[in-house]
């Protein structure tokens, strides 16, 4: 199952050409997408295992 993770501080620092603003945000947005898309992925391995396992008890839940 998925652990939970909370961030309660978090500080970026980086130097790059042009606007910078625009360059993290762009970065970001492709590196928390692909994070988004691994955890559903865990999550629904997860719900699909407890699924799985229900099959035996007659499927109720």
């Amino acid at each position: 199952m998925a652990k939970n993770l909370i961030i309660h501080n978090l500080e970026v620092r980086f130097q790059v050409d042009g606007d910078d603003g625009a360059v993290f945000t762009r970065l970001f947005n492709k590196h928390i997408q692909a994070w988004a898309r691994l955890y559903e992925q865990e999550c629904a391995r997860a719900a699909h295992g407890v699924d799985e396992r229900r099959l035996g008890d007659g499927g109720s839940r």
